[in-house]
């Protein structure tokens, strides 16, 4: 007989794993993926567009906080 601890962790993983592909698949900017008798193709376009507009629109480089006094 198996204890409750072990299926909450069991649980707990297979979801964890679960949400960790999903961001994956969502960070790969392949349009048309398949696997098995099943496939997934995707407006990658439309995708990449959104990510643009959600970008900062004055992004802190590198460079600014190396010379905080200097001018772009």
């Amino acid at each position: 007989m198996m204890s409750e601890v072990f299926w909450t962790g069991l649980y707990s993983s297979l979801i964890g794993f679960v949400l960790a592909m999903g961001s994956q698949c969502y960070k790969s900017k392949c349009e048309k993926v398949s696997l098995c008798c099943m496939t997934i193709q995707r407006n990658i376009q439309a995708e990449e567009d959104i990510d643009i507009q959600q970008r900062p629109q004055n992004p802190i480089t590198t460079q600014s906080l190396d010379r905080p006094n200097e001018r772009l």
